[in-house]
């Protein structure tokens, strides 16, 4: 059982809190998952620019792991822009115009790359969401949309890097957060490494957003995509991916994972609890639904 949420503002294009939203999301189905909690967040895009951030943990290795980040970053001429040590973790801002699936590959080799984008930024780490705020202030964060996950962990380690959100590794700006189990996980997978794609987990959360990001680089567009992904894809399932400018959502043909949603002129709210989108609005009625089974939809923010 995990808790996921996403909420994209239609009307305050890049101005809402999306960051405060998103913990009072979290917050509202923190029973579901008390052991970590994660946060995909979208800046604005700079042209060239791209952000990383590694986990690097918070003993004295870390900075011999920086160290090595820093020398890979140099092998493929990226220039350091900006950076920061926080929590367990090392963000680095650079200006790359290279081969984004080449350098997130070779990065993996320095240290545990979490997220990569010209506005992804995946925040994760053990605790709630006021406890990974409290490290990481997330409440500050402003922008047009983001999704967000708590987890309880069953079948991996009780650990920041085993936490949700998962990047599409190798694709820029695509995070999945993910409530349930792909049973053919192993056969997609081998699937996709013949034709040369890397994974650096064995959670079926990373599957499905590189599954994703690969049809998108191919000209489908997501919501393509997520219709395929209910055929292609075996299990029980409820997800929600979002890129730089969509968030979407798809569900599984037996509907055993929970899924509730919110939408009105202004934004589109998605969690598997109704509890989670009251928090937006606190003492009032929303008029929610629940997605049907095998269904899925997009939608994008304003330009």
């Amino acid at each position: 059982m995990c808790g996921i949420a996403g909420v994209m503002y239609k009307a305050k294009g890049a101005e809402a809190d999306v960051g405060q939203a998103l913990i009072a999301m979290l917050d509202g189905c923190q029973h579901r998952g008390p052991d970590s909690t994660g946060f995909a967040l979208y800046h604005v895009a700079e042209p060239g620019g791209l952000r990383l951030r590694f986990m690097v943990g918070d003993n004295g290795n870390s900075e011999a792991s920086i160290s090595k980040i820093k020398d890979k970053l140099a092998e493929f001429q990226a220039e350091i822009l900006e950076e920061e040590r926080v929590g367990s973790t090392y963000f680095v801002k650079i200006r790359f115009t290279g081969d984004i699936q080449k350098l997130a590959y070779a990065m993996e080799h320095a240290a545990t790359l979490v997220s990569i984008g010209e506005s992804l930024d995946i925040i994760k780490d053990l605790g709630g969401a006021h406890d990974v705020d409290d490290i990481y202030a997330v409440r500050d964060f402003v922008g047009s949309h983001g999704i967000g996950h708590v987890r309880l962990a069953t079948e991996s380690d009780v650990a920041p890097e085993a936490s949700h959100p998962f990047w599409a590794t190798g694709f820029a700006d695509v995070a999945i957060v993910h409530n349930g189990q792909i049973t053919n996980y192993w056969k997609m997978r081998r699937r996709l490494e013949k034709r040369g794609f890397e994974f650096n987990t064995d959670n079926d959360s990373e599957l499905i957003a590189v599954y994703l990001a690969d049809k998108m680089s191919q000209d489908i567009e997501l919501k393509e995509a997520l219709r395929t992904s209910i055929d292609d894809l075996d299990g029980t399932f409820s997800f929600l991916v979002s890129t730089k400018d969509e968030i979407g959502y798809a569900k599984d043909r037996l509907a055993a994972k929970p899924m509730v949603k919110f939408e009105d002129d202004d934004l589109i709210a998605i969690a598997s609890e109704e509890v989670s989108l009251n928090r937006l609005f606190p003492g009032h009625a929303l008029n929610t639904s629940e997605p049907h089974p095998g269904t899925f939809d997009t939608w994008q923010r304003s330009i």
